[in-house]
């Protein structure tokens, strides 16, 4: 069970996200608050969403590309389907990736600035961070509406035994297939551009809802746009591509883990860092600061700044890891959702 905490100025508002949380059995709403007491209240009731706090905070200060709010709500949306068996989880996945990026082309094909700007005005995580409640949904660099597909495919393989060498062949059939249709089909539909990332042409994506979070507008994009599979983009043969890769390198990784013991013993320090991904990319946000590193276009200029950061992860999760069992933010975020266990 997790407990959650509405924090809003505006009743309407609580009262909504209230009933839409706790329709699900995984999660108790266990109060609402406003204004000055919403500080005391969270104190009190020690709720456990910490990601979408964390992620809003350093929206604050970093901008809206930071990911960490999105998978607070990412996370909150799943949470009815940990029941679900693979099956299910992937026919779901399966779903939203063939309707999602249409519903949400059209949703922000019909959304202009003016009610954009009327919808942010009421939200106070838009207020606080420039990253609200229809960012997080719809239109932000990562929009629960179409990643959702990312997420729930993710949970299947989380039901499956990728030690057994039958789902492991089985996997990297489907991975090469999902790729070669997710791809193949974009370049037959769309033309050789069709894997292009907009980023090149100074836009972030196409019109499924991947738009850079400063644009103040939703500019007209073009049906042709969900042919396309570019990185980002969020259109369904993106989706397809893009989660038939990840299976191919997952399954890849496991067998060469599991056939080859010198590589694990080497992938040793790389692994130390996945066990703390949570400090590793906060960690980064912060040394670019305190290094004066800077950001976008003029990091492109030298591969310094990445090799910096690289080693230092793995340095600092080497060192961290052999004294103990998790990273510094993953020790604080599991201690947060420890009092979860004595509630019955």
């Amino acid at each position: 069970m997790i407990r959650v905490v509405v924090v809003d100025d505006e009743a309407l508002v609580r009262s909504g996200f209230g009933l839409i949380l706790g329709a699900s059995e995984d999660i108790e709403v266990v109060a609402t608050a406003s204004g000055g007491g919403a500080v005391e209240t969270v104190r009190r009731e020690r709720p456990d969403v910490v990601l979408l706090a964390l992620g809003t905070a350093m929206a604050m200060v970093y901008g809206g590309v930071i990911i960490l709010n999105f998978y607070g709500v990412f996370f909150l949306l799943a949470l009815p389907l940990v029941r679900l068996r693979a099956r299910t989880l992937a026919i779901i996945a399966a779903v939203l990736a063939l309707v999602t990026p249409q519903l949400a082309f059209v949703l922000n094909s019909l959304l202009s600035e003016s009610v954009q700007q009327g919808i942010n005005v009421y939200d106070p995580l838009h207020r606080l961070s420039d990253v609200g409640v229809l960012d997080l949904l719809l239109t932000g660099f990562y929009p629960a509406l179409t990643w959702m597909s990312f997420v729930i495919a993710g949970m299947a393989l989380g039901r499956l035994d990728l030690s057994s060498g039958t789902v492991q062949r089985r996997l990297a059939a489907l991975g090469a297939a999902l790729t070669v249709t997710g791809y193949g089909m974009s370049l037959l539909l769309a033309g050789k551009d069709a894997l292009r990332s907009t980023a090149e042409d100074g836009s972030s994506s196409s019109g499924s809802g991947s738009m850079p979070l400063d644009s103040g507008s939703f500019p007209d994009m073009p049906a042709s746009s969900l042919l396309t599979a570019g990185p980002h983009s969020g259109t369904t043969f993106d989706i397809i591509g893009s989660v038939g890769v990840a299976i191919l390198v997952i399954v890849g990784a496991t067998v060469a883990m599991d056939r080859l013991p010198r590589l694990r013993h080497l992938a040793k320090p790389v692994i130390a860092v996945g066990t703390m991904s949570l400090t590793a990319y906060v960690g980064h946000f912060v040394a670019q600061s305190v290094l004066s590193v800077p950001g976008g276009t003029d990091t492109q200029q030298s591969w310094m700044p990445l090799l910096m950061f690289i080693g230092g992860a793995i340095a600092f999760a080497s060192i961290w890891s052999r004294f103990f069992r998790r990273g510094p933010l993953e020790f604080l975020l599991n201690a947060s959702t420890k009092p979860v266990k004595y509630i019955r």
